[in-house]
């Protein structure tokens, strides 16, 4: 049999070489078309609306930038041009949609940021906007219309009143964000006149600060909501906890007391929560498995990435397996290290509400042009199951429960059926100042759910002052 030659060898290897070379490019310039494609269909936007690319100021160069509306056409930001062609940013309720809405003046924020590229960008008729470029003149950009309702964000503004904190209002069964109000607040039709002074480094107001999704609090006693799910879970016979309350608990040097030393008596779990009962819960809490205390909490999005596409801070539980009874005794009842943000807190109410299920809070319902004419829309969108069916039914009785006995009397008999729980956070070991949380829902046949979270700074009472601010936005979004 014939021996094949070296110089066949020879050919046969750079052969191969040269097929692999080939190959090679082959696969890396399908990948390049790939990735090409990918960027524009999926990256592009996001990278173009990023506040880092210049190319954003070509844009306005040419596209008069578009309106935000509410999603009943009420103009919630808008360009006015003068005689002399001069563009100023215009906010009709001036400080009303300050954090939400945002500025586009020195820098950005809010909608305004967030949607600089659709507002930028013009989907007027094609022949209108080549004239237009013809003759040297601005095309109108589209149209952000949002989910945010004036009169509910009116109201919550006016129920915060002259204190800072936060109110943020969804609807459970699609995640619209109806509302969203944050105190102290600016005027952002003279931001930037006042840049100066709101950016000083004296000035501790943090007035640019949106507390609805980036301000951190102890939670009080609406904490007390995680600590039950925690206990029922691990005590399916939960109906058998029984509590004797006197106004106080003490553990290993810990002493617990209930809100004004008030004195409970005799409690079953249900009585304890819709009584708000610390030295109930104090007592409960030391017998929870400190690990499955931490997963339940992260598996209603603590220490987690939120389903929300715009800036927020992460709420923070740190409970740790071996902590000390006086750690567990303060966390359980949402004092300790636990902090949480207002729309951590509505999304897991709206959980409940909604029956285990979140939908992802969003706060743009489409865009248009100028005209009206629907360019994008933005549909509703499941993020999860945070708890299941039983598990929140069960909780919507508890939450019923404090409106119908407990904390929450204020909202009882009216034409809506509402749920919630009640906090007061306290801040300051100097004295015994405190935030004033409530978290809830309210339902009406003829209407959609709505839950909100609402925080009143050093107020007090949750019952006092977060309870008639939320009845005030129920009694509004029931009254149409």
């Amino acid at each position: 049999m014939p021996k094949q030659s070296l110089t066949g060898k020879s050919k046969n290897s750079k052969n191969r070489e040269f097929a692999v070379v080939t190959y090679l490019f082959v696969f890396l310039f399908v990948a390049l078309i790939g990735y090409f494609v990918y960027f524009e269909a999926v990256k592009s936007e996001e990278f173009i609306n990023s506040s880092y690319n210049k190319r954003q100021d070509l844009f306005a160069k040419t596209v008069v930038r578009g309106e935000i509306q509410d999603r009943n056409g009420n103009v919630l930001a808008e360009t006015v041009t003068d005689s002399t062609g001069k563009e100023t940013r215009n906010y009709p309720y001036g400080k009303t949609f300050a954090h939400v809405v945002g500025y586009a003046t020195n820098g950005k924020s809010g909608i305004e940021s967030s949607m600089n590229f659709r507002l930028l960008s013009s989907h007027a008729f094609f022949l209108e906007r080549l004239g237009n470029e013809f003759q040297g003149e601005k095309n109108i950009g589209d149209n952000v219309v949002t989910t945010l309702d004036l009169t509910l964000q009116q109201t919550a503004y006016d129920a915060l009143g002259s204190h800072d904190g936060a109110v943020i209002v969804l609807e459970p069964s699609t995640g619209k964000i109806l509302a969203m109000v944050s105190k102290p607040d600016f005027d952002p039709n003279t931001i930037a006149e006042n840049w100066d002074k709101i950016t000083a480094d004296d000035n501790k107001e943090s007035v640019l600060l949106n507390r609805a999704t980036q301000g951190l609090y102890p939670p009080g006693s609406t904490f007390k909501i995680f600590t039950t799910l925690e206990y029922i879970r691990e005590n399916p016979d939960y109906s058998g906890y029984q509590f004797t309350c006197d106004g106080e608990f003490e553990r290993e040097g810990t002493v617990i007391h209930c809100y004004n030393n008030d004195v409970h008596g005799g409690e079953n779990l249900l009585d304890s929560f819709t009584n708000s009962c610390n030295s109930s819960y104090a007592n409960l809490g030391l017998s929870l498995d400190e690990t499955k205390f931490a997963d339940t909490c992260e598996d209603l999005l603590f220490n987690q990435k939120l389903p929300y596409a715009y800036g927020y801070k992460q709420s923070s539980f740190t409970l740790k397996k071996g902590a000390s009874v006086h750690d567990i005794m303060e966390t359980s009842i949402g004092q300790g290290e636990t902090l949480v943000t207002p729309l951590h807190m509505v999304m897991v109410t709206s959980a409940i509400a909604n029956d285990g299920v979140l939908m992802k809070p969003y706060l743009i319902d489409h865009t248009e042009n100028y005209e009206g004419n629907v360019v994008k829309e933005y549909s509703p969108s499941e993020y999860g199951t945070l708890l299941e069916k039983e598990e929140a039914e069960t909780m919507q009785d508890f939450m019923e429960a404090v409106v119908q006995e407990g904390t929450g009397r204020k909202l009882k008999g009216q034409s809506y059926i509402a749920a919630g729980k009640t906090g007061s956070a306290e801040y300051s070991d100097a004295d015994d100042s405190s935030h004033a949380w409530f978290v809830g829902y309210a339902h009406r046949d003829d209407k959609s759910d709505i839950a909100l979270a609402v925080v009143v700074e050093g107020a007090g009472a949750g019952s006092t002052y977060a309870v008639p601010a939320a009845k005030q936005i129920f009694d509004a979004y029931y009254s149409n």
